[in-house]
């Protein structure tokens, strides 16, 4: 065992190449010019930079290989850190990374945002630090800022950190590394944000990709019941890749992750570029698909230990939730498009929505905030290139899991990252 682990370290110090990943139109491909799907995980061990321990993210790296993901989205690295060790190891594997930029202090507020040089400044350093590891799939400029309906003027400045941050990666020679935002599955909002951050026609102030926080789908449920076929419906020939940055609703639980045979087949695999289930980590609120030990008292202080459960050491699967994933991946393989074969205006151009008194208080194509900008009592709108905007269907649902942090309070900005970490049922 520990022959094979130190074969492994030395293989992930080893610079590892892989097809770089960019988005054209509504898809991913790789470099080589295939689509990508998203098989990802949820990745975030402890509140600090889980991508600085190389023996760590070598054992996680080699089971993640074993359950057949692709990708681990991480909410919280550490820009002055050195990555290479645990970007090799997941690069060895074949998996990608999203990362997100804000920070527990540089997040974009809900109730009263502003964007300025510290946040930009602290976001640019994140996409220093990892734009030259060809595994970096993508950066998110926010995970779930608007939380609840009457956040939406929060929107443009959601927007304009996306515009100023591909600016800067433009401009320092960076490859097109796809920027988007993970978003609240909020019923009042859809289509409404994920068109608004889509709209306008200039793709220098749009996002590159959608990310939907969604845990509609609670097993024993189907493709109608569950409401995948509204979000369907809303994301038909959509212009960016989209995908669910987060899914895997465990009520009533075990997991069964059905969802994932609808994702990946005949009725959303055309718009939908697959999902991140959360998450890895075994965690008081019964989400993980493997732990490190068994669970001890909160009270309890040790090495890697926090919160009542051990966040490091050899991983072991939770059954039969990990077996169930596992199955689902292994059975699942769309094949997609070829880049060559693909034609990039096959997708819709989204409308600048118009406001609603249901929520949406963002009235058309408004004029994005500058630099150093907070909130101010309303927007100037300006031309668009758009035509009418689209109402959300009547049929919509709210997301099933009812007050889960999902929901009530994980991208309320207040908390940001710390949803890993919290217990919100």
């Amino acid at each position: 065992m520990r022959s094979s682990l130190l074969l492994a370290l030395c293989s992930a110090a080893a610079s590892y190449a892989v097809p770089t990943i960019e988005a054209a139109g509504g898809k991913f491909f790789t470099s080589d010019g295939d689509q990508f799907f998203i098989k990802g995980v949820a990745y975030q061990l402890t509140p600090n930079d889980p991508l600085i321990d190389t023996e760590q993210c070598t054992r996680d790296a080699s089971l993640m290989k074993e359950l057949g993901a692709n990708t681990i989205r991480v909410y919280h690295v550490d820009a002055d850190a050195d990555h290479h060790g645990c970007m090799a190891a997941f690069a060895n594997a074949g998996i990608y990374t999203l990362i997100d930029m804000d920070t527990f202090d540089t997040y974009i507020l809900p109730n009263d945002p502003w964007w300025n040089q510290t946040q930009f400044d602290r976001y640019s350093q994140i996409l220093d630090a990892f734009q030259e590891y060809d595994n970096l799939l993508g950066m998110f400029v926010g995970n779930e800022i608007i939380a609840i309906n009457n956040q939406s003027l929060a929107a443009p400045f959601i927007k304009a950190s996306c515009r100023d941050l591909k600016a800067y990666r433009d401009s320092k020679g960076y490859r097109n590394i796809p920027i988007g935002y993970s978003a609240t599955d909020i019923a009042e909002l859809r289509p409404m944000l994920q068109d608004y951050l889509t709209c306008g026609g200039n793709a220098s102030e749009n996002v590159d990709f959608y990310g939907l926080n969604s845990y509609q789908w609670c097993d024993p449920t189907d493709y109608q019941t569950s409401g995948y076929s509204n979000l369907q419906t809303q994301a038909k020939d959509f212009p960016v890749p989209i995908f669910f940055s987060e899914t895997g609703c465990n009520k009533p639980g075990p997991r069964l992750f059905n969802d994932q045979a609808a994702i990946f087949g005949p009725q959303m695999a055309d718009d939908w570029s697959g999902a991140i289930v959360y998450e890895w980590i075994e965690e008081a609120n019964n989400y993980g698909l493997i732990s490190y030990g068994p669970k001890v008292e909160p009270t309890v202080t040790g090495e890697n230990i926090e919160g009542g459960f051990t966040r490091a050491g050899s991983p072991t699967p939770v059954s039969p939730d990990f077996d169930n994933l596992s199955k689902h991946w292994a059975s699942i393989t769309p094949t997609g498009v070829a880049r060559s074969d693909y034609d990039t205006k096959a997708v819709s151009t989204r409308a600048c929505p118009t406001s609603t008194a249901g929520g949406w208080l963002v009235d058309g194509n408004v004029g994005l905030p500058s630099l150093g900008e907070t909130l101010t009592a309303s927007y100037s709108s300006v031309p668009s290139a758009t035509g009418t905007a689209s109402s959300p269907s009547p049929s919509e649902t709210q997301n099933s899991v009812s007050g889960s942090s999902e929901v009530a309070g994980m991208a309320a900005g207040l908390v940001g990252v710390m949803m890993i970490f919290t217990l919100w049922f």
